[in-house]
């Protein structure tokens, strides 16, 4: 079911200060596959003389010619010719075009692997249009070779760019309003298994229930996005094996680089690569205690941060032969028995995320961050949400529950104040104590401890 075109307005925006300005202008878009870019880029254009362009895999020849007729759509009769490569067809596009003209280049990489000499081509024409407002537009999900066309210094199309826009997954807002719920642990639960996708939202909506749509997709051999990591992998990354089972080691519960290490057999040395491009991506995030130095190696643990992957290869990867020898049932079992520890865990990263962007005991705070380590006390202590006032005088402690009844808020109080007065970053500061409940708002808590509901959190994460 085609979903309504949700968020992007300052995307759309700054596109369209492009094709409206009186200069010529080269806009590029990336992000990872499924998430929105082609609408994104149609939603933009619309109403634009635009030649739609989407690359796939044929051999050059037969690509030009697609790309002729799409071009003919703003240039009559452009498609009446056969083109000896794509520097003629380009010729004629940037001489006949009428001024506002918008050549959209979509799935610019498969073009690029077919027409190595692209790139250049578009640089000489974008160098030689100075005056005349012609724009141009190329897209594409992979990230490796997108960042490498604009952004390595040695590429024809360095510094050409006037918009470089990395399109992200749609905030947790949303995909309540994809799927007409208002219930925000159900939105939670959705979340932890689609994340910000909005195919994947697409994909799911045909469904009776999250369920159903999670057997279907995911965990049926058959499903479309059984296989959908690899396909990932193999968008943003040359070398796919040590990539994968890292993924798949972290999804399994190992968190220290030295546990990775480990169980592959190979020195941790080896693993910063690999490591470094899935934080770069986004697939991973590093974590260290509040307060300690982010590279602070010793003590740095690894979580996947895409909610997708995440459940893919907490559940799905180590599943896979009885997924495929038909145990889908067995593994719906398994799955219902860890629910809601793996939820629990994607509630408390979406409540660290929110923080910024909410005010808690009449404050504005800064990024959040989890704590562990030894208390002052010298006993061991962990804390799921922790940061610090903008005007540097408090610090919020909070603890993360996906479901608390009124009577559990006096116990949370005194959990809390016990972890703050033990906290080595709580000295002599003031302290918030705050409980983030996924399921519905609780009203007003105990005196000294304050609530932030699962539909508080929702409605800033846009």
């Amino acid at each position: 079911m085609r979903l309504p075109f949700l968020d992007r307005e300052r995307e759309i925006s700054r596109l369209r200060g492009c094709f409206e300005g009186r200069e010529p202008s080269f806009a590029v878009l990336f992000g990872r596959r499924r998430c929105g870019k082609s609408r994104l880029l149609r939603e933009a254009v619309a109403g634009k003389k635009c030649a739609y362009y989407v690359g796939d895999e044929r051999d050059a020849a037969l690509q030009v010619r697609s790309a002729a007729q799409a071009a003919a759509a703003v240039v009559p009769g452009l498609d009446q010719v056969e083109y000896q490569g794509w520097e003629p067809l380009l010729d004629r596009w940037w001489r006949e075009a009428p001024a506002g003209a918008v050549l959209t280049l979509d799935e610019f990489p498969w073009i690029v692997t077919a027409s190595p000499e692209l790139p250049a081509l578009l640089q000489k024409k974008i160098d030689a249009n100075t005056t005349r407002p012609i724009h141009t537009v190329i897209c594409g999900s992979s990230q490796r070779m997108m960042q490498g066309f604009v952004l390595d210094r040695n590429a024809p199309l360095y510094g050409r760019a006037k918009e470089i826009l990395a399109v992200r997954p749609l905030g947790v807002h949303w995909l309540g309003r994809a799927f007409g719920e208002k219930d925000a642990r159900k939105i939670v639960d959705m979340h932890a298994t689609w994340g910000g996708i909005p195919r994947y939202w697409e994909l799911a909506r045909d469904f009776k229930d999250h369920r159903a749509a999670v057997r279907s997709l995911v965990l049926d051999p058959l499903g479309v996005l059984y296989q959908e990591p690899e396909r990932l992998l193999y968008d943003h990354m040359r070398e796919l094996s040590q990539a994968a089972t890292v993924l798949a080691l972290i999804g399994q519960g190992c968190r220290k680089i030295s546990e990775i290490a480990g169980r592959i057999g190979k020195p941790a040395t080896a693993l910063s690569r690999p490591l470094q491009r899935l934080l770069k991506l986004g697939f991973v995030r590093r974590e260290t205690p509040f307060g300690q130095e982010p590279r602070d190696t010793k003590r740095s643990i690894y979580a996947i941060d895409d909610p997708f992957l995440s459940f893919w290869f907490r559940f799905v990867e180590p599943n896979r032969s009885r997924l495929e020898a038909g145990l889908i049932g067995a593994v719906e079992l398994d799955i219902g028995r860890s629910w809601d520890g793996f939820v629990g865990a994607a509630w408390e990263a979406l409540a660290r995320e929110a923080v910024p962007k909410l005010v808690i005991g009449g404050r504005e705070w800064e990024p959040a961050g989890k704590w562990w380590g030894s208390g002052i006390d010298r006993t061991p202590l962990e804390a799921d949400i922790v940061a610090r006032s903008t005007d540097g005088k408090a610090v919020l402690v909070g603890e993360a529950k996906l479901n608390a009844a009124p009577r559990d808020l006096d116990r949370l109080k005194k959990m809390l104040a016990d972890k703050a007065h033990r906290l080595p970053v709580t000295q002599d500061l003031a302290v918030v104590t705050c409980a983030f409940a996924a399921s519905a708002p609780l009203g007003r808590g105990p005196q000294d401890l304050q609530v932030v509901s699962g539909r508080d959190v929702i409605a800033v994460m846009r």
